[in-house]
């Protein structure tokens, strides 16, 4: 999957019964996330801390979609253990998990090990998280190995990276940003642009090289 092409619309059954990939995503952002296999250590550490903040992604206007090619039965009873390892999720488990026992939507949405994706009985979907706009499209992708779990606030900064460039799609957001400081003004911006669109001032880096390209501000 590269960024930019529009997620293909599938139905799936999922543990909160089955959706229209189309319609259940509206107007919101989702991130769509695998996991290699229920009743495991990382991946349960993973859907529950996933879970705890999962108000912090309503704030973001986003909804929380796991896959795993496990059966319906397998996931709702691996969510009686995650509730139980992870004693600060809030009430019923908040977000839906899809069954895909036959794989077809994994190898679809290239979630699969390349080592083991033409091996039915030993592919297992790698660690694939994708942020997906209400266009529909691609925006962000993530994948990690089976031995290394996601950093949930690395998912949030992203998300709120994401959503601040494509509200202001002449900036972008450096390297460690978090919300509230400083971001990049494109280069492709205008000097003469530069009062309209940042009347609050920006800030100019002066290189060796004499190019005026490193532009910062904070008024977003």
């Amino acid at each position: 999957m590269r960024i930019g092409q529009v997620i293909p619309n599938f139905t799936a059954q999922t543990t909160q019964g089955p959706i229209d990939f189309y319609r259940w995503q509206g107007e919101s952002w989702v991130v769509l996330f695998s996991h290699p296999s229920d009743f495991t250590p990382v991946c349960t550490t993973e859907l529950g801390r996933i879970a705890v903040h999962f108000p912090e992604f309503q704030k973001r206007n986003t909804k929380l979609l796991a896959h795993s090619c496990d059966s319906l039965q397998s996931h709702k009873d691996w969510v009686n253990d995650i509730k139980s390892y992870c004693l600060d999720i809030p009430g019923d488990f908040p977000y839906p998990i899809i069954g895909d026992e036959t794989r077809e939507l994994a190898v679809q949405l290239d979630m699969i090990d390349e080592d083991h994706k033409d091996d039915p009985e030993t592919a297992l979907t790698v660690r694939a998280l994708y942020i997906v706009g209400p266009d529909h499209k691609l925006k962000l992708a993530m994948h990690y190995p089976m031995s290394t779990g996601r950093n949930v606030d690395e998912i949030l900064r992203c998300l709120d990276s994401l959503q601040l460039t494509t509200r202001l799609p002449y900036v972008a957001t450096p390297a460690n940003w978090t919300p509230g400081t400083k971001v990049m003004i494109l280069p492709s911006v205008k000097e003469t642009d530069i009062p309209k669109l940042f009347p609050k001032g920006v800030e100019k880096v002066s290189m060796p090289s004499g190019v005026v390209y490193v532009r910062t501000t904070t008024d977003y």
